[in-house]
């Protein structure tokens, strides 16, 4: 495998060997005797060229913030594009391994980029800022591979409302039911608050008290910008209705909810215990009785920390309004939000990390944790 930049420059692809063992001084040493050095928009990318049978991917000897992962020992071309996007204060790096795993367990099927277009504190700009620059990305990395067919999103947190938004903006491109040109297959959120953060113990870490859940919608945005707004639904620009609330219809310019519904499959990944940032309502997109009893809550033998899944479930004998209303009581965000999302089946995927010792930080720890599971979907 190898990494490769976004913008790679139009060179051959072997143009250049330098012997590792002295290299530029301040960057550490790698134990492959000889290998390919490619620049790409001023960072190093290094490619195997002991066995090209089993290249393997080389770490950046600098910081990476953004890089596609391909596999160089295969003989055919992938067609298969993945875009995996980082949540809150979140970068490139974060989807690293999990991008290196993907292609190590499907060499011959998929193309992983990361995206870098929302890193650190530009994830406070807000989910319609951020989905308009991952929207774009999408559509630069798309052209660099002009033969992959399929495109499918893996979105951690915040990430996985920047990719909604970006999303609609793609298939606005594309009406015959593509995104960015693309035949989309899987959506994949992970800890995503799709019912945004407020009340109703959706931010865990607040402990549902009442007061504490009204003092934070207030006061988000000191912390997070634009995006806490949209987050605690408190954004009313022009007096419209709040992004997120926006979100689960299709608009004038931008159909959500018909690109959304253009996948072959929605998967919502919800920690169930432990995740002191992501509520399991808002993640798993369900109301509170609709959440699974406890006793229900089984390890799945083959992956240890799926407790339970529901499969394609989506709202029955309710009818939703060709778009958003006008005006909606902030009473009723919450199920406005359920009904429009669930007009499209969603698969969701409980995770519990109840016996590990990972569990207290399991809003991070699901991101690796759902790995093999997600490789059967692509």
């Amino acid at each position: 495998m190898f990494a490769v930049a976004k913008n790679p420059y139009a060179l051959p692809f072997n143009f250049t060997c330098f012997n590792l063992g002295s290299f530029q001084p301040g960057h550490p040493r790698v134990s492959v005797p000889e290998m390919d050095l490619i620049p790409k928009l001023g960072k190093l990318f290094f490619v195997s060229q002991q066995n090209n049978k089993t290249n393997q991917a080389v770490e950046l000897t600098d910081s990476d913030d953004g890089f596609d992962v391909v596999s160089a020992g295969n003989q055919g071309q992938p067609d298969h594009l993945v875009i995996m996007v980082n949540g809150i204060i979140g970068s490139a790096s974060d989807w690293g391994y999990a991008a290196k795993q993907f292609v190590k367990m499907l060499p011959d099927k998929v193309i992983v980029h990361c995206s870098e277009c929302n890193s650190s504190t530009l994830t406070f700009d807000g989910v319609d800022r951020m989905g308009e620059r991952l929207a774009e990305e999408v559509l630069e990395v798309a052209k660099l591979w002009p033969h992959v067919s399929k495109i499918s999103f893996v979105a951690h947190s915040l990430g996985g409302l920047v990719a909604r938004y970006a999303i609609g903006k793609l298939y606005g491109n594309h009406p015959e039911g593509r995104i960015a040109g693309l035949k989309p297959f899987n959506f994949i959120t992970v800890a995503t608050p799709h019912l945004g953060s407020r009340g109703h113990k959706q931010l865990p870490l607040l402990c549902g008290v009442p007061f504490l859940e009204r003092s934070a919608s207030q006061t988000a945005h000191w912390i997070a910008g634009r995006s806490g707004k949209h987050l605690f639904l408190t954004d009313n620009d022009d007096g419209e209705l709040p992004l997120l609330i926006r979100m689960v219809n299709d608009s004038k310019d931008i159909k959500f909810i018909s690109a959304l519904g253009s996948f072959k499959r929605r998967v919502a990944y919800a920690n169930a215990h432990y995740d002191h940032m992501v509520g399991w309502e808002t993640s798993s997109i369900r109301r509170q009785h609709e959440l699974p009893n406890s006793n229900l809550l089984s390890e799945n033998e083959k992956y240890p920390h799926i407790v339970y899944v529901e499969r394609d479930q989506r709202e029955a004998g309710k009818t939703v309004p060709n778009g958003t209303p006008a005006s909606v009581s902030p009473d009723d965000y919450e199920e406005t939000m359920i009904r429009g999302l669930t007009q499209k089946p969603w698969e969701r995927v409980d995770v519990s990390f109840h016996n590990s010792t990972q569990r207290y930080i399991a809003h991070s720890t699901i991101q690796a944790s759902i790995l093999i599971q997600i490789k059967r979907m692509l």
